[in-house]
Order: C-alpha cells, then sequence, then structure tokens
C-alpha cells in the first residue's frame, strides 16, 4: 500500500509538471482526466481514490497511466470490437455517470445532478451487443460508422436504446454509414427507440432493421435534417412517434415492412395511457417541407405515411407505394385499406412533388378524415385494385357483386384522393371535411372497379390548378355541393359519370372538360332526385355524354351534330383556342360554352401551345385545317341517374 501512495504521488507530479491526462482504467472502461481540470486528488482509507468528483474503489483499477492524449469536455466514446467494447470518459462527467457492461452490451445511468449535454460517440461493430443510456438531462448520440446487432439482449433488446426522456440528437457522422439490428427475442418497441424527442441531423447514412416492432421509435416527437435513414425491414412501423414528425431536409427509404411506412401517433403518457388533445396541442402531426421519402408498404391495409393529427407538405419528393390488400378491422367491425398518405385530421400540401401508387384491393392514394386543401405542390395517384368485400368472417379481394344490397362497412373502394366523412344515423347524414384545391398539379388515374377519382365526403371547392382525372368510376365526385370556379379541370370516367355532384354543382369559371360514360351516365351530374341543380354561370366547357336534366344555364350551351372518337378538336372563342382529343369512349352527346359564342372543328392539326390533361389537351396552341362542327342550341336534358348516397354509403376508415 506505501508503494501504492508513491506511485499515485508521482503521478499527480507528473501531471502537474507535463499538463498531460490521467487515464484510469476500470475493466473496459477509461475515465480520462485533464492536468488543467484535475486538483487534488483524494486517497482515502487506502481503499478509494477520488478524482473529480468520481470516486474509485482501488481493488477495481487495473491501470492507471498518464498520457498526452487530449480529452473534450462532456463526451463519451463506446467502441465495439466483436464480442467486447471499449468505453472512454471524459473526466469533467465521470462523476455523474455508472456504467455497466457485459461484453459488447453496455449500459449508462447518468446521474440526476447531471446539468450539461454529453455526446456519445458509437463506432466499431458487434455481432451480439448493444447501447442502453438513461437519464434526465438532454443528449447527444453520433453513429460514427457503427455495425451493431443485438443478439442476446442485457439491458434492452433494442440495438440502440435511450431511456431518456429529453431532446436526444441523434448524428450518423458525415461520410459514414451506420447498420442497427435489434433482437429477435427482446420486448423493445424499436431497435433504435428514444423515449424522448429525437433529432436526426448531419450527412451520413444510417440503416435500420426492426425484429420485434418498429425500426425507429420515440415516445415524443422525431425531426430530420440532412441524415440518410434507410429501413429495410420492420415486423411494425418503419419510423413511429408520438407527438409529431417534422422534416426539412434529407433522405428516408422504407421498405419490408408489416405495418405503416411513417407512423405518428397522438401524444401521451406511456405509463397512465393518457392522451393529450389533438386540438390543444401539437399531436399527432406529421411537417414535411423537403427532402426525399420513398416508402414501399406491401403489408394488407398499410399506410406509406400515417397521422393521427394533420398532415403538412410544403415541399420534398414523395414517393409511397403500397401493394397490400384490404383487411377486416375486429375491432371497428368494418374493413380497412391501404393508402399513400392517411390523415385523421386534415391535410394541407401547399408544394413538394408526391407520386402515390396502389396496388391492392381497395387502395387509394391518399385520404384524410378532414379537410384536404391543395394551394401549390405536384401530385401523381394511381391506383389499380379492384373493390375489397369483407364481413368478418368472407373475404373476396375482387368483389363484383352488388354493393348496393351489402352493408357498406363490409367493402372498401379504391380511390384516387378521399377527404371528408359521411356518417348515417338512422335514415339520416351528418358531413365534415371536405376538399378544397386552389393551386397545383394533380393527375389521379383509377382503373379498379368502383375505383372514383376525386372523392369528397362533403363539399368539393376548385377555385385554380390544373387537375386531371381518369377514372373507372366517377371522375370527380362530391356528397354535398360541387363548386368549380377555376383552374383548369379534366374529368373522365369511364363507366359512370364524368363529375358528380349529390349537393348541387356549380361551374362558375375556369375551363372543365368531362367525359360520362354512356347513357344513362352523363358529363356533368348534379342530384336532380334531391331538387338539387347544375348551375353552369361561367367558364369554358367541354361535356362528351351531356349535361343533368334541369341544368339552370346562364351561360349559352351548344350542341354538336357528332362528335368522332380519338379526334383533335378545336374550341375558339373570342381570341381563345382550345385544343382538345375525344376519348376512345364515352356518351353520345358533346356540348360546349363558352364566355362568347365559340365555334368547333373537328379533325385539326394542333402545333406548339402548352400541353396539358395528360396530353389529351393544348392551351395556346395553333391549329390548323380541320372541319367545322355544325352547333345548334342545348338547354340540357341528359337523364342521369342522380347522385344518391355519393358513390355509395360513406363512413367507417374505409
Amino acid at each position: 500500500m506505501k508503494r501504492l501512495s508513491t506511485i499515485l504521488a508521482a503521478l499527480v507530479l507528473t501531471i502537474a509538471a507535463s499538463a498531460q491526462t490521467l487515464n484510469v482504467k476500470v475493466g473496459s472502461v477509461t475515465y480520462q482526466f485533464p492536468a488543467s481540470q484535475t486538483g487534488e486528488m483524494t486517497y482515502s482509507g487506502g481503499a478509494t481514490l477520488t478524482i473529480m468528483g468520481k470516486t474509485f474503489t482501488i481493488a477495481d483499477i487495473s491501470s492507471m497511466a498518464v498520457d498526452d492524449s487530449n480529452v473534450a469536455d462532456g463526451t463519451v466514446g463506446v467502441s465495439y470490437n466483436g464480442s467486447t467494447a471499449t468505453v472512454v470518459v471524459a473526466g469533467n462527467v465521470a462523476q455523474y455517470l455508472t456504467i455497466e457492461q457485459s461484453g459488447a452490451h453496455v449500459s449508462i445511468a447518468q446521474s440526476s445532478d447531471l446539468a450539461e449535454e454529453i455526446t456519445y460517440t458509437l463506432s466499431g461493430s458487434s455481432t451480439d451487443g448493444e447501447f442502453y443510456m438513461s437519464g434526465s438531462y438532454k443528449a447527444t448520440v453520433e453513429l460514427n460508422g457503427l455495425t451493431l446487432t443485438n443478439t442476446n439482449p442485457v439491458f434492452s433488446g433494442a440495438a440502440v436504446h435511450i431511456q431518456n426522456g429529453k431532446r436526444i440528437k441523434v448524428k450518423p457522422i458525415t461520410g459514414t454509414t451506420s447498420t442497427l439490428t435489434d433482437a429477435a427475442g427482446g420486448s423493445q418497441k424499436g431497435c433504435l427507440y428514444i423515449k424522448g424527442h429525437a433529432e436526426f441531423a448531419q450527412k451520413g447514412t444510417l440503416n435500420v432493421v426492426g425484429n420485434v416492432k418498429h425500426a425507429i421509435k420515440a415516445g415524443e416527437y422525431i425531426s430530420l435534417k440532412n441524415a440518410t435513414i434507410n429501413v429495410t425491414s420492420a415486423l411494425g412501423d418503419g419510423i413511429s412517434c408520438n407527438e409529431y414528425f417534422l422534416m426539412e431536409s434529407g433522405t428516408v427509404n422504407i421498405s419490408g415492412t408489416s405495418d405503416d411506412g411513417i407512423q405518428v401517433d397522438l401524444d401521451g403518457t406511456e405509463s397512465t395511457g393518457e392522451t393529450a388533445d389533438h386540438e390543444d396541442e401539437d399531436s399527432g402531426n406529421i411537417y414535411i417541407s423537403g427532402g426525399t421519402i420513398t416508402i414501399d408498404c406491401a403489408a394488407a391495409a398499410a399506410k406509406g405515411i400515417k397521422s393521427a393529427g394533420d398532415m403538412n407538405i410544403s415541399g420534398g419528393t414523395i414517393s409511397v407505394t403500397t401493394t397490400g390488400k384490404g383487411e377486416w378491422d375486429s375491432d371497428d367491425l368494418e374493413t380497412n385499406a391501404a393508402c399513400g398518405l392517411s390523415a385523421d385530421g386534415n391535410m394541407n400540401i401547399s408544394g413538394g412533388t408526391l407520386t402515390l401508387t396502389s396496388t391492392g384491393s381497395g387502395g387509394k392514394g391518399m385520404k384524410c378524415d378532414g379537410i384536404l386543401t391543395v394551394s401549390d405542390g405536384a401530385i401523381t395517384v394511381k391506383t389499380t385494385g379492384g373493390l375489397y368485400y369483407n364481413n368478418g368472417s368472407t373475404e373476396n379481394t375482387n368483389y363484383t357483386g352488388d354493393t348496393e344490397r351489402i352493408n357498406s362497412s363490409y367493402y372498401s373502394s379504391p380511390k384516387g384522393i378521399k377527404a371528408g366523412v359521411k356518417t348515417q344515423s338512422g335514415n339520416s347524414y351528418t358531413y365534415s371535411g371536405g376538399i378544397v384545391i386552389s393551386g397545383g398539379t394533380i393527375s389521379v388515374t383509377t382503373s379498379g372497379r368502383n375505383g372514383e377519382g376525386i372523392e369528397s365526403k362533403n363539399t368539393l371547392d376548385i377555385t385554380g390548378g390544373l387537375i386531371t382525372v381518369n377514372a373507372y368510376d366517377d371522375a370527380i365526385n362530391s356528397a354535398q355541393d360541387l363548386t368549380i370556379s377555376g383552374g383548369y379541370v379534366y374529368a373522365r370516367a369511364a363507366n359512370n359519370d364524368g363529375i358528380d355532384a349529390n349537393g348541387n354543382c356549380y361551374i362558375k369559371g375556369g375551363l372543365t372538360y368531362a367525359i360520362g360514360s354512356s347513357s344513362p351516365e352523363v358529363a356533368i351530374d348534379a342530384n336532380s332526385e334531391e331538387q338539387k341543380k347544375l348551375y353552369v354561370s361561367g367558364g369554358t366547357l367541354i361535356a362528351i355524354g351531356g349535361l343533368e336534366s334541369g341544368a339552370s344555364l346562364t351561360q349559352s350551351w351548344y350542341s354538336a351534330s357528332s362528335w368522332s372518337k380519338n379526334t383533335w378538336y378545336a374550341l375558339s372563342y373570342g381570341n381563345e383556342t382550345f385544343a382538345f382529343q375525344t376519348p376512345s369512349s364515352g356518351g353520345s352527346t358533346m356540348v360546349v360554352s363558352a364566355v362568347s359564342a365559340p365555334t368547333l372543328k373537328s379533325g385539326v392539326t394542333v402545333s406548339g401551345g402548352t400541353s396539358i390533361f395528360g396530353g389529351a389537351a393544348y392551351t395556346g396552341a395553333s391549329v390548323s385545317g380541320g372541319s367545322s362542327v355544325s352547333l345548334s342550341s342545348y338547354s340540357g336534358g341528359n337523364s342521369g341517374p342522380g347522385g344518391g348516397q355519393g358513390g355509395g354509403p360513406g363512413g367507417g376508415r374505409r
């Protein structure tokens, strides 16, 4: 013991003289104390040594050495190497940390007395390890080329588990790639689990595999800037959090999930199950202003991006593909279907490029229960799945029966875009939500049975934008009033009405090209069976299939003597010319209207101008040749079947 005292005294003199660093090693953990901070060390009773508030039991110290290494305050480094890991702790935070270790399984507990942020840098590789940290102060976790697989959970089944309810910055170091895989036999909520809120930053890459539940799970919000996250497999969601998800930049790629791609739930207290009020708090919401998101969901009824609150997209590039069929929801006793973007609240799109594809039965491109507002951005939606049927015991993924005779909860129709909720109580209905489009470019294609293009379960208002819809069923449908006062609208239905309002339909401006299927369907329909009307007071219109009977037309309409399929026509009025191609099928009547008396030519040659409606029309083009088409006054009168229930009974979360 006397010799140990002599060695300690010599170390103190060395540190003081050379301004070096004292390294105290306990097992695989090294504590580094800079000379400038060490001060007086207390050697007590021959059993303990205290340095900068950290007390060591002498018997636990495996070595002490002095070197000239630099120590950054507030740092902890964990380096994995096969079945072992080494830990290096900065002396200024050593007294606040309790470290446990079993091979490459490392657990660090922060004392409640800690009052400064620690940066944990994880590096190296292990096929049987984990990192677990608990505490009550915010922290940063750097991933520096880490490859960590947990196969035998000691502290947690996660690869990285932060049991800390504060802000945790997760930084995949720029230029590095890290990969995390959790233990299949654990009970963890995520391969990368953070109890508090997680902020992903820097320009490194993180690959994550979730073998039990989610790949990435946060108890509070998640924000993402610059980093690249690749989820290649998860038994739950790819990314799941409570409170909100915010993405400003970076890249997210998600595939191989058994549930949703990105899901945001309402904020709640895990221990009590209490849930925050979405209206009072920023809870359940999604905000995307930049970056690139690519999601491929194959699970039944899976959602690409799902919010329990509102979804707000103002930028970025989003591509979502869902291939799963519908399924029966035994809790709500109704069918549920896959969807690219889904919000329980409102959905606001003011920018960005969205490509949404659904191939499963009953699948949808995007839906919300509240109000869908589109003011800008480019949206492309394509669904190819058929009608899904399930009454809880019998399933049909391509149902072809009569839906009017079955409970609406038993089937889910494919939709391009759907918003709002129509609820039936007895013989009465209530309506909420709806659709408002003032800008942007929207292209929707549906080919499966009952596949409507754009459907509002309440009102639908179009004041601007470029909208192109090719649908199996109604191209554009509203359960209540539908108003078009601006923009460019193309609505073609292969088997129903081009535009169908189950309330009044008002067309006040803009340019509308509507195509209905053969009689009794029409190009533009209002619910005359319920004493509703089509009102046309302005705009430029072409309607193949005619108009609903009883229409109120304050702007003159004209009927073409005939029309030819797959032929280019030119509608001229005033100084304007609109060139359009007729479809390969449609109703027998072509009617046109404009702000001044128009002329119509068929078989024209079109050059220049701007292509719209997927190449089916041009604005500002030069036309030549062709033959004049005889036009006669038209006052409406095509007898359509009316709206009834707006594409089938509403309700549910289908």
